[in-house]
This record gives structure tokens, sequence and C-alpha cells, in this order.
């Protein structure tokens, strides 16, 4: 069977106020992994799931036809007793899709970018939790002091009611910054959307809403959060169910289902902010192949970043002084320079290598 490959790139290469986005759907019942792949990390894989462990039940995503959505959907097992976290963990279990290192550039998150993701969820009508984690959502940075905690997840935990957490932090230290209770999302078709601007001091908004009725299950937004940890390299999402088994009693086996995932990308060259100081210093020759110079100005820098028309970091200086920067080694092309100072941009040029 031919299996249509749902990418979706948007983009204009001649502006900075790109957006990309990538969509992902199901099809269709088989070769779910392959699908997966072949659109968030192409030749890769992106699955992390607890085949190697429950052989005899075979993949745990799948695709089943939803009678209330009107197509096909994904479906995430997790067994209580069965699963753990792809035999290498065993107090835990993970049936989870993501992008990563390997995947195309506008499926992971810089600093300075904007992304909104998108996604459908639906847990089952008498989901079990327990009062350890069971996230259903991650954002994680890739390197760095604090790679090993995301900085954003939707956990569902048992309490009084059983509650849906958002879940933070910038640092090593989550907290719990909105709640709701988890009956709403038992048995409903939710539509979520998150919409965040990579960097300090930066934008964070999620809406839930009952997918049938429109009604807003979780709202927040905060313009001034620290989006970024310190030391990555880049940010990524995850979907599925990661649960502690710390409480297996409390605990059984579920299937989540997911649909309609998006990523829609802004490059960190559209960002008003820098619109505002478009050659500011100047530059030249441009076109060069070998060095630019930069011209005496009145607006000082400290540092400065080149990136791709599709906002991967080419060349990236700090405490730089020199007058001349070196693009000998960097490959022909249509770039974006952003110059800052004190970690804020003071100019973006473009440049053309040749």
């Amino acid at each position: 069977m031919f299996r249509v490959l749902f990418l979706l790139l948007l983009f204009t290469a001649t502006t900075p106020n790109f957006k990309a986005q990538v969509v992902l759907n199901a099809d269709g019942a088989g070769n779910t992994y392959e699908l997966i792949n072949s659109v968030m990390a192409p030749n890769y894989n992106v699955v992390e799931v607890p085949d190697c462990g429950h052989t005899s039940f075979g993949r745990h995503i799948d695709e089943i036809f939803d009678s209330e959505l009107n197509k096909h959907v994904f479906r995430f097992f997790a067994h209580t007793s069965e699963d753990n976290d792809r035999c290498k963990t065993f107090d835990r279990q993970r049936t989870e899709i993501k992008s990563y290192d390997k995947s195309p550039d506008n499926l992971i998150g810089l600093e300075g970018e904007r992304v909104i993701y998108k996604w459908k969820m639906k847990i089952s009508s008498d989901f079990q939790v327990s009062p350890n984690f069971t996230h259903l959502h991650q954002i994680k940075s890739v390197g760095g002091d604090f790679a090993s905690i995301p900085m954003f997840t939707l956990t569902a935990r048992k309490a009084t009611p059983d509650r849906l957490e958002l879940r933070y932090t910038s640092t090593n230290d989550q907290n719990t910054i909105k709640t709701a209770d988890l009956d709403l999302l038992r048995g409903n078709w939710v539509s979520i959307t998150v919409d965040l601007t990579y960097g300090t001091n930066s934008n964070y908004e999620i809406e839930i809403k009952n997918t049938a009725t429109d009604a807003v299950i979780l709202y927040y937004q905060n313009s001034n959060l620290d989006n970024w940890q310190a030391g990555a390299e880049f940010a990524r999402p995850k979907w599925g169910i990661y649960r502690s088994l710390n409480n297996a009693q409390d605990l059984k086996d579920e299937a989540v289902l997911f649909a309609d995932f998006s990523i829609e990308e802004t490059s960190p060259l559209s960002i008003d902010k820098v619109n505002l100081v478009n050659n500011a210093i100047n530059i030249y020759p441009n076109p060069s192949e070998n060095f630019i110079t930069i011209e005496n100005s009145n607006i000082s820098f400290d540092g400065f970043t080149i990136y791709s028309v599709l906002g991967k970091t080419i060349l990236e200086k700090q405490n730089y002084t020199s007058n001349k920067i070196d693009i000998s080694s960097i490959p022909k092309g249509n770039y974006f320079i952003m110059f800052k100072k004190e970690g804020k941009v003071v100019s973006r040029n473009n440049v053309l290598v040749h």
C-alpha cells in the first residue's frame, strides 16, 4: 500500500519572515513506525517503545479508524506488567515519539525561534494515574547541564480530584504552574496548541479545548518565562505515554490516541525586535566569499550568530572584537547574521556567500 507522507513545507527563502510547517497524520493500518520516521527524521528512528521486552504483543504504536474524528489516528499502548523503558530502565515505561538531532532543522527549536505545536489527544474514560509522573507531552533540551529534565510537561497525576498538570522549569526544579480536572479529558478528544518562543524573557502559551464542544479545559500564558535551558543545543517535543511504575498498583493497561501532529516554526530572524534593527551595522563586501568587514559604526556588539534561511546556526562567536569575520568555510548560499550586545540583538543583516 502506498503511504502518503503528510509533509508540508511552507517558506519563502527571500525574506527572513518564513514559516515552515510539518504535519504528521495517520493514514491507515500497517507500517506506522515507518510513517512516523519518514516525517520526523527520514532514514532514522524517533520511535521509543518497549517492543524489545514485550515481543509477543508486537508494535506498541499502531493506527485505527476513529469514528468521532472520521479518520485514522495513532494509538499508543502502555501495559502495566509487561512494558518498560526500551529494556534500559525498569521502574518506568515509555511509548513516545519525538524529534531529535537527526530530524530536519525545522523540527527542532533553536534559541530565538517561535514554534507552534498542535495535536489532538484522547485518553480513555477510565484512564488511571498514580501519584508519580504520567507524561503525555514533553519539551526537552538537548545539551547543557539541564538536559535530563524537561522544560515543559503535560503530566497526569493522582490527586483529589485527579488532574492534568502543566509543569515547567528552566533549570532542574520542575514545578506545576497550571492544572485541570482530569475528568474533563477522560473519554474526550481534546485539541492542544502550544505557542512558545525559545529564549529568556519569552512567551509561552497553551490552550487545551474539548474538540467536540470547543470548551476550554486549560489555558495558560506568560510572556516573561525563561524558555531556554543554559547550554542547550536545541529543544524538541515528545508525545506519547511515559509513566513511573513506582505505584504500579494504581495503573492499568492504557491506549492513548493521538492525531494531527503539527510543528510550525518561525525563523528566529522574523522576531519583531530583530526586524526593528535591520542593517544597523554596515558590512561589506556583500556578496563575499572569504571575509566580511564591519564598517565603523556607532552600534557596538560583543558577539554574532550566522543562521541559514532555515534557522540553523552556522557560525557563532562571543566576546568578539575584530572588525572582520572569516566566512571562507561557509558553503555558498543566503544567510543572516545577527549582531548581539549583552545577549540582545542590535543588528540583523543579510549575507550572500558565493
